[in-house]
């Protein structure tokens, strides 16, 4: 079918046609008694052999290219002015979570900041430009225009699992970009792009017809429905994710080695290792690169492709200083894959700090156990239950936030059950909400208790264990308060001026926080619970 993408186009954006770019050509055209057309199909067409001329045909004039560039960074690139406030405020607390203390949002912070999104944003759609204007990427102009009219559209690249029956999968997407997105565009993998070019070609020059799914591991009916979106964002993260190197059978194959990227060092190198993989390490964009390799070294490890190539980026290490600042994996919410857990236990040993490390990497390892059981209906032993219910302590990954797994692995399973089974008790000793934690004879509260309200302790009856935070930050007096025998996670007291008849939990997984207590009293408290972060 002659034109058939240029259809395409008209049928994705009806505007197309009579679009200030369309009738500028035609008019250039008509001025010069060239030779013009008012079919909408040709219209497009003739506009996209201006755009090859233009981009293809000026490729190798440095000069000319740049200006072409520029007019895509102005048009695309983010305004700092559209930079939201909580940009900066996720730097800080990333900081915060990270053991930095308190940074402060200086107008230096925000400039630096600033200049590391809009260098990241220029340099990930060059990455395009420059693919897309070259001899490799052999494509009509069409299907061209089709893949960069979508990518600057694309934002931030996010992975999830999903579940369908029974089995687990992990899918991925791409946030819509907006005007305040500070996300640099898509990675560029030319496999995946070939691969959505291809089937969306072969679609539209069989007008419809059901193509095959060889290309993909989805289900025939999944796949015509992906197809039919003619979404080139989706179709594009199916095969992105679908690369074999990161496929369960792939992952398995942890055979690879270590590269050091030393600090201060060029970080182009290590930016380039990275591109073209689905990876949600922000390390991928070179002013990003660039300040982390300022801070310390770097290491990633490869695991070996299909060719016995060590290429394929799975675990990643950033030190401060001599010190490990973050460990990541390429897993959603950039946690460990179950499989390289081994190979990131044995390089932690290398490292002073690495001991706190190995405890993160055995927790995710017992993890996959309890999912692995949970999986195959296997009951779970007590010791897995409390393990599971982060009743000793909490569970630690390498991610930002919790390894998702957990909550997954308690839905749908009876709390209570679960709970008094652990501690020996009645499910009538175990509460989930704050009313049941206070009507007394509580053994174990599930969750945080949040009673930073209450201004005294007169009456208050609080449960002997609570899994999660205590809040008591309105508490003026300890006068009658007997806190729980163990808190999970922080303790917080901020409106106690005096320590007087205070005994703290046996056990405390968090920190102690005491804003009004003075230097004197602090310091005693921490002489008498040496054990305890006190704040």
């Amino acid at each position: 079918m002659e034109n058939f993408g240029e259809q395409f186009l008209n049928d994705k954006n009806p505007k197309l046609k009579s679009s200030q770019e369309v009738e500028h050509e035609q008019r250039r055209r008509q001025k010069l008694g060239e030779k013009y057309s008012q079919d909408p199909e040709e219209r497009v067409s003739d506009w996209m052999g201006v755009l090859e001329r233009t981009h293809e045909g000026h490729r190798d004039d440095p000069k000319v290219w740049e200006r072409i560039k520029n007019y895509y960074h102005d048009k695309h690139i983010i305004k700092p002015k559209n930079i939201r406030e909580s940009v900066f405020l996720l730097e800080q607390r990333i900081a915060r979570e990270m053991g930095y203390g308190n940074v402060e949002i200086t107008e230096e912070f925000k400039q630096r900041k600033i200049e590391q999104i809009t260098s990241d944003q220029k340099e990930s759609l060059d990455r395009w430009l420059d693919y897309l204007a070259s001899k490799d990427a052999n494509y009509p102009m069409w299907a061209k225009y089709w893949a960069f009219t979508s990518v600057v559209e694309m934002g931030k690249f996010e992975k999830i699992e999903e579940e369908k029956d029974g089995k687990k999968f992990e899918k991925g997407k791409f946030i819509k970009r907006r005007k305040d997105t500070a996300a640099a565009f898509p990675t560029l993998n030319p496999r995946a792009l070939a691969m959505t070019i291809g089937v969306m070609s072969e679609r539209l020059n069989n007008e419809g017809k059901e193509i095959s799914n060889k290309s993909t591991k989805l289900n025939g009916e999944d796949f015509q429905r992906l197809l039919s979106s003619e979404n080139f964002s989706e179709i594009y993260t199916q095969f992105l994710i679908e690369m074999p190197e990161y496929s369960t059978e792939g992952l398995q194959e942890t055979r690879g080695k270590w590269v050091k990227y030393p600090r201060n060092s060029d970080p182009r190198p290590l930016v380039d290792s990275l591109q073209g993989y689905p990876l949600e390490w922000c390390t991928a964009n070179y002013d990003t690169a660039k300040g982390q390799l300022q801070g310390g070294d770097f290491y990633v490890y490869y695991s070996i492709n299909s060719d016995g190539e060590p290429i394929i980026p799975r675990l990643a290490i950033r030190m401060e200083e001599n010190k490990i600042a973050e460990m990541r994996g390429i897993a959603p919410r950039q946690n460990i894959d179950p499989f390289i857990s081994d190979v990131a236990k044995e390089k932690l040993k290398e490292f002073p700090d690495g001991p706190k490390y190995e405890k993160k990497s055995a927790d995710m390892k017992r993890l996959t156990e309890v999912e692995r059981k949970t999986k195959n209906k296997e009951e779970l032993t007590k010791e897995e239950l409390t393990f599971l219910y982060e009743v000793d302590r909490p569970i630690e990954g390498f991610g930002y936030q919790k390894d998702p797994r957990i909550e997954e692995l308690l839905v749908g399973r009876n709390k209570k059950t679960d709970l008094s089974y652990i501690f020996n008790c009645r499910e009538d000793q175990i509460s989930t909400t704050k009313e049941e934690a206070l009507r007394g004879n509580i053994i174990f509260h599930y969750g945080s208790l949040d009673l930073r309200s209450l201004t005294s302790a007169e009456g208050l009856t609080l449960p002997q264990s609570i899994g999660g935070y205590l809040y008591l930050s309105s508490l003026t007096s300890a006068e009658g308060l007997t806190l729980p025998q163990s808190i999970g996670e922080d303790l917080y007291l901020n409106s106690l001026t005096s320590a007087e008849g205070l005994t703290l939990p046996q056990s405390i997984g968090g920190s102690l926080y005491f804003k009004n207590l003075n230097r004197v009293e602090k310091s005693k408290l921490r002489e008498q619970y040496p054990n305890f972060n006190i704040i």
